[in-house]
């Protein structure tokens, strides 16, 4: 039952989780360089305050709704975001939309902010833009873990799932004091992308009466069957890219 559990419910939120804390922390890490990091920290700790006062308030209350209306309401929000990021990554991989860059986003971010304050000063725009990128990136950590774990009554393990993940991040910051421009974010949200949606429709599927042969290992098929459909969708978009730059340079 634990080995399921982990499996689950921890393995997608920790990996959603590891995802959204690089891009995190690549707004943080701009902040820091640019406009010192007291503003930096200052915006990082409220927004983590911000974020916890959220999951305080709305994690505990879902331990007392029904069980089947959750999985109903739950499980059609994690097949929302995780055909979203599902999307996103495929069109990445058939050369649609640019792969994601964090040492250009820490590039971007740090352009925007040149010129403010000194590192010793605490600068309001500086604090501001750490406090909206933890918030907004953590908001998706937030729906995640709470919607993983409320769905399957395994908030805590979700939770750890997302502990890890965020300890794991800090620490290489401190280490490295750059962007992980090498981290394979695209995969992983690929992979974020199966797991959310299979999960999804299993708990949607379990709220609304199905009876899925295999029961929580369905998860497996479905994810199976989003994973044909994804690489279907690629090889389309490939080729009719490749269609449309024939005809161009005719």
């Amino acid at each position: 039952m634990m080995t399921g559990a982990l499996v689950a419910v921890a393995l997608p939120s920790f990996i959603a989780s590891l995802v959204e804390f690089v891009e995190m922390l690549t707004i943080v890490l701009a902040v820091g360089a640019t406009r010192g990091w007291r503003s930096a920290l200052a915006g990082t700790a409220a927004g983590i305050v911000l974020l916890a006062l959220l999951v305080a308030a709305f994690g505990p209350a879902l331990a007392y709704a029904p069980l089947d209306a959750l999985k109903i309401v739950l499980g059609a929000l994690l097949v929302f975001f995780g055909l979203r990021w599902l999307r996103k990554a495929a069109l990445r991989y058939a050369g649609v939309i640019p792969m994601g860059d964090e040492a250009g986003r820490f590039a971007r971010t740090a352009s925007q902010l040149s010129g403010g304050a000194t590192p010793a000063s605490l600068d309001g725009a500086g604090a501001l833009t750490a406090f909206n990128g933890v918030v907004l990136e953590g908001l998706e950590i937030v729906f995640i873990v709470i919607a993983v774990g409320a769905s399957s009554r395994n908030l805590a393990v979700a939770a750890i799932g997302a502990g890890i993940a965020g300890l794991i991040i800090v620490a290489l910051a401190l280490v490295l004091h750059k962007p992980l421009a090498r981290v394979p974010a695209n995969a992983l949200k690929f992979v974020v992308g199966l797991m959310l949606s299979s999960l999804g429709t299993l708990w949607l599927g379990e709220g609304l009466g199905v009876a899925w042969p295999g029961d929580d290992l369905s998860a497996f098929g479905i994810g199976a069957a989003y994973l044909a459909a994804s690489a279907i969708g690629i090889g389309l978009c490939r080729k009719r890219s490749s269609s449309h730059a024939g005809s161009v340079s005719a």
